[in-house]
């Protein structure tokens, strides 16, 4: 009886051993191919500065890294490893905390007046991303809430997750997705360098102080800012807030020195993130994009077709949504179309950063659309799942 229960037990206690050293084996593959493409999007990246791309070529140059080496590992190693989550989290969290320091002066009670015409704009992309999903599950035979997830502007990382949790095309969310986020991030800057090249045309940074203050002052917040910021985002992801890791690292870059200059024991000190902190956070973000393209899906033609004609759907939906800002308010056309761009709202915001053009608007613009877009996503997946249910659209 005994030698029957350990043969039974043997297996289990097996599998578990197994699982135990296979992860972080994992971890170590996965920290292994992150930091060739680091290596890699850098050079990549300095050489787009050299060609005056501007601020947005770390962006770049992460995404051709990204794709590379994944698809390196997939053709000569065999290894096909997944899009790395995580180093979007601290890609985000590093621009956000960057960006929200640039903003932490800003008077924002002027632009406080616009939110209901950020909010009008929201809803009016969201109708659109809703009836452009539609008509793409129509079309391709999708399910409704797979295609509703691919169209709806919310972002790669957070609609795959979602597609993932509901048991929907992942693959396909993530197509689409980083279809729509990559022409954004590529059509928009050279869009706005051929229109403001002055504005495009920033001074090329040398390896140098630059990139990094080495006062002490400035090292020793830097030191501190980061640990909060990963602790303030690890207390986000438990309650599993989408696009809580950037939202969260730019309020703390936008209050980090007013809490400062309250501290009864802190005086003249003003806390400004190094511009290398906001370098590798755009070189990660472009990495994860890059990622999305080095993986190898099993796609038609035809599939490819529909979605590459619901992102032409929803760049139309934008420039719509462009005139129409441009007709109720007094912004430029640049800033209505930062504004108004379906791509993710870290990528367009720092595409207004690299710029110098209204960050603060774009920033702001881009907030009120990220928050309504979370805030709402309940509501949003209980009316596709019951048209789904309704419609008996195909799987």
């Amino acid at each position: 009886m005994n030698q029957s229960v350990n043969l039974v037990s043997t297996p289990k206690k097996t599998i578990s051993q197994q699982i135990a050293v296979a992860k972080p084996q994992l971890v170590a593959k996965q920290l292994i191919v992150l930091a060739l493409e680091m290596l890699l999007s850098f050079p990549l990246a300095l050489v787009l500065t050299k060609l005056h791309f501007g601020g947005i070529s770390w962006i770049f140059g992460g995404i051709a890294a990204g794709t590379a080496i994944l698809q390196i590992c997939r053709i000569f190693y065999k290894y096909s490893p997944r899009p790395n989550r995580m180093a979007r989290k601290v890609g985000m969290a590093l621009v956000g905390l960057t960006v929200g320091a640039v903003n932490a002066n800003t008077d924002l009670t002027s632009i406080a007046a616009g939110i209901p015409i950020f909010i009008f704009l929201t809803i009016f992309l969201l109708l659109c991303g809703g009836c452009i999903g539609y008509i793409y599950s129509r079309l391709s035979q999708t399910n409704l809430l797979t295609a509703m997830l691919a169209t709806v502007p919310g972002g790669v990382g957070v609609m795959s997750a979602i597609a993932a949790d509901y048991n929907k095309n992942v693959t396909l969310v993530a197509l689409v997705q980083a279809i729509r986020v990559t022409s954004v991030v590529l059509l928009i800057p050279f869009i706005a360098r051929t229109a403001v090249g002055n504005y495009w045309n920033l001074p090329n940074l040398s390896v140098s102080s630059a990139w990094l203050n080495f006062d002490l002052s400035q090292l020793g917040l830097l030191a501190v800012v980061l640990p909060i910021t990963a602790l303030v985002i690890y207390v986000v992801t438990k309650f599993k807030l989408p696009a809580g890791d950037f939202f969260s690292a730019l309020l703390l870059g936008l209050t980090f020195n007013t809490v400062l200059d309250l501290l009864p024991f802190v005086s003249d000190l003003h806390f400004e993130p190094p511009r290398l902190v906001n370098i590798i956070g755009q070189m990660l973000l472009g990495i994860t994009i890059g990622e999305y393209w080095g993986e190898k899906p099993t796609f038609g033609k035809r599939t490819l077709g529909y979605a590459l004609m619901s992102v032409v759907m929803t760049l139309i939906a934008g420039a719509i949504a462009t005139m129409i800002a441009m007709q109720l308010t007094s912004w430029d056309w640049l800033t209505c179309l930062l504004v108004t761009a379906p791509g993710g709202a870290a990528e367009m915001i720092l595409v207004s950063l690299a710029l110098d053009h209204n960050v603060d608007i774009v920033t702001t613009g881009h907030l009120v659309r990220l928050i309504a877009i979370n805030s709402s996503l309940p509501l949003w997946l209980f009316l596709f799942r019951r048209l789904e249910g309704c419609k008996g659209v195909g799987v």
